[in-house]
Formats: structure tokens, sequence, C-alpha cells
């Protein structure tokens, strides 16, 4: 009896389970009328975090708009595109989001994976990490590796006695991330300090 018990409050949580995991959208939206020039307006208007700015990012050839945004869970910005070479996406394309961790230069970070014509979809979880400075945010995307590994010195013991493993160290990969392009130290003023007109 106890066991389908235990089953059926399983049954019973996985709606909930299947709700926590929906913590950004599936999809991508664009918000109309967002470029370069009305990012700056909107940055300067603001009381700025260090997270918040435009971004430029290396490895895509894109330059990227990190705002506040008031959505659901603990989502705190969301990545906007502004510019990129590649012209099937538009200005204004939400490409991820940003999410604030207990310790204070983590971030949980969703960008989208996978292109649908005009929008982004499938969001890839990872950690980013803000630098001192708060001039670059970097981040490990998700990558799966398998390994095998058959000892043949257990099936023949007398041949192998003498035999020793070496580990191979991989080579050492750049990080990947964005870089701050504005405002560069807050606009000269130390961030989250009153800036008088």
């Amino acid at each position: 009896m106890n066991r389908y018990a235990l089953i059926l409050l399983m049954l019973l949580m996985l709606p909930l389970m299947a709700a926590a995991a929906d913590v950004v959208p599936k999809k991508s939206v664009v918000l109309a009328g967002i470029d370069m020039d009305s990012m700056r307006v909107r940055l300067d208007e603001s009381d700025l975090q260090p997270l918040e700015g435009i971004w430029y990012y290396p490895n895509e050839e894109m330059t990227l708009g990190i705002e506040r945004y008031k959505g659901v869970h603990n989502i705190g910005y969301r990545i906007i595109l502004l510019e990129s070479p590649d012209i099937s996406l538009l200005p204004g394309t939400v490409i991820g989001y940003i999410a604030s961790s207990a310790v204070d230069n983590k971030y949980q970070l969703w960008l989208y994976s996978e292109r649908s014509r005009t929008t982004l979809k499938k969001p890839l979880e990872c950690v980013a990490t803000l630098s001192n400075k708060a001039t670059t945010l970097t981040f490990d995307p998700p990558h799966w590796k398998v390994k095998v590994r058959v000892n043949v010195a257990r099936f023949l013991p007398t041949l192998f006695n003498g035999m020793s493993i070496i580990p191979e160290k991989e080579g050492e990969r750049l990080p990947i991330g964005f870089r701050k392009i504005y405002p560069e130290g807050g606009n000269g003023h130390p961030f989250n300090r009153v800036r008088y007109l």
C-alpha cells in the first residue's frame, strides 16, 4: 500500500516539477523599436546595476543590451540583440535571460540555442561569472563528453604489472563571454551612486 501511495504522490508532483522547469520562455520574442541608440537612452535614464549595459559578444560578432527585467521567478535581466551581421535576426530579439545566485558575481544564464525562422528557441542554461570591475561576463556553455575506459590489465595481470597510466591534459580553452562597451565604469562613476545633473 505504501508503494502505491508513493507512486501516486510522485505522479501528483510531476506538474509542479514541470512548471518549475519552465523558468524562461521556450521561444524568444522581438521587442519593437529597440536598437543601439534607444538602448543607450534607456540605460542613461535608469539607475544602472553592474550587469546592465551594452555588451559585445565576440564569438558571434553581436552587440547586445542587458537590462533589468521584471519577469517570472528569479529572472532579473534579459539579453537583447542590438546589432548582428546575421540579417535574419531582428534588432530587439531577446536572445537570453539572466538570474542572480547566492554568489555576488555568479549568475544563471540562459541563451537560446536553435533558430526557428525569425525567432530563437531551446534555451540552454549555464553559469556566468561577472568580473570584479563588471567589464566582462564569461560563461562555459554546456558540453557533454562520454568517456569509456577498459582496463585490459585486469584481464592480463601478469603482462601489465609494470604499466603506469599518465593522465593527458586537455588544451586550455579561452572563455566565451561578453565584453562591456557601454557604460564603461558607470559613465565614470561607481555603480549605484547618485549622478547629479
